[in-house]
């Protein structure tokens, strides 16, 4: 095995090549329970959200802008849970829990682009649920096919742009040992850490794309549900405010839930740092709300549970037909 960290011969400074994982290395004897449980989770998270995208594709019904942002919600979680996920179950069962550089770096961009791409796209579906309740007789305009396909190939622009500057920036940091992470994956803060560079312009992208990609989104997404409420609010019958509110309820506890382990996986105060606290936080975020998702819109979405249903339903007769 190629060595992890490499003297160089002009400086007392290292060259980094492999990185040592210490997320879960407090527990050596449960390895085999996190194995099980990380399998199981990325089974239903791939299961769930495969699901859902069947779903959206075979029924005419759901051919609609909502579910049109849901199946593209599902893919992402799809790759969202994918780049962290495997690589944790094969380090589960060996000692010294290890990633390339360039591993590393891949690992962040996608990291990057998938959590970045989330957030934006969910302001865009918090868009379609604001346009469809306070706009209803202008929602055909204002959420075409061309706009609804804008508003994905945006968000994933937004990503794939502001994980490739993060990425190529991280490339210029010099590295230095201990080559050790305290945590299951790799990510901008944990390499500014161990850089022995100058870390100014990193940092400064990194509190730009925070104010932009990050809070910029999520203060969109509120403000659309503080107008959606209070449209739903002047509805005049009680039956009427149910079913406008059960039309966003799936997407507002997505939300909710998104935006809630982003903040506080990335902005929680460093006083009383626990590395198993910090693990459990991250593991809501980057692996608990990718398996949430499918889970929360097939119970309270009626339209997804039905097709579902019809789906099982003709598997089961193909399968009695055949036997």
């Amino acid at each position: 095995m190629i060595g992890a960290v490499v003297p160089l011969e002009m400086n007392n400074q290292t060259d980094v090549t492999e990185f040592i994982f210490l997320g879960f290395s407090n527990h050596p004897n449960l390895q085999s329970l996190f194995f099980l449980v990380f399998l199981v989770i990325y089974l239903t998270t791939l299961f769930g959200n495969t699901l859902i995208i069947m779903a959206t594709r075979v029924s005419p019904a759901l051919h609609i802008p909502m579910y049109y942002f849901l199946s593209n919600l599902s893919f992402l979680d799809i790759c969202y849970s994918s780049t962290t996920i495997p690589g944790m179950l094969v380090n589960f069962f060996q000692e010294k829990k290890t990633i390339s550089y360039e591993g590393c770096l891949s690992q962040i961009f996608f990291l990057v682009t998938c959590a970045d791409t989330e957030g934006v796209l969910l302001a865009a579906m918090a868009y379609d649920r604001y346009v469809a309740i306070c706009h209803p007789l202008q929602y055909p305009v204002f959420m075409s096919v061309k706009v609804c396909v804008c508003l994905v190939s945006g968000s994933w622009l937004c990503g794939l742009v502001n994980s490739m500057t993060h990425t190529v920036l991280a490339t210029t940091l010099t590295l230095c040992g201990p080559n050790q992470i305290s945590h299951f994956l790799c990510d901008i803060p944990f390499l500014l850490k161990l850089s022995c560079s100058d870390t100014s312009l990193n940092e400064f992208m990194l509190h730009v794309a925070s104010a932009t990609i990050g809070l910029s989104p999520c203060l969109f997404t509120a403000v659309s549900y503080i107008l959606i409420i209070s449209a739903i609010l002047r509805i005049p019958s009680v039956q009427g405010r149910s079913k406008a509110f059960s039309t966003c309820a799936s997407h507002l506890t997505v939300v909710v839930i998104f935006f809630g382990t982003a903040n506080f996986n990335y902005d929680r105060p460093s006083v009383g740092y626990n590395l198993d606290m910090d693990i459990l936080v991250s593991v809501l975020f980057c692996v608990g709300t990718p398996m949430f998702n499918p889970i929360i819109y097939s119970l309270r979405s009626k339209e997804i549970k039905g097709v579902l249903r019809k789906l099982a339903n003709e598997c089961w007769f193909s399968s009695e037909i055949r036997g």
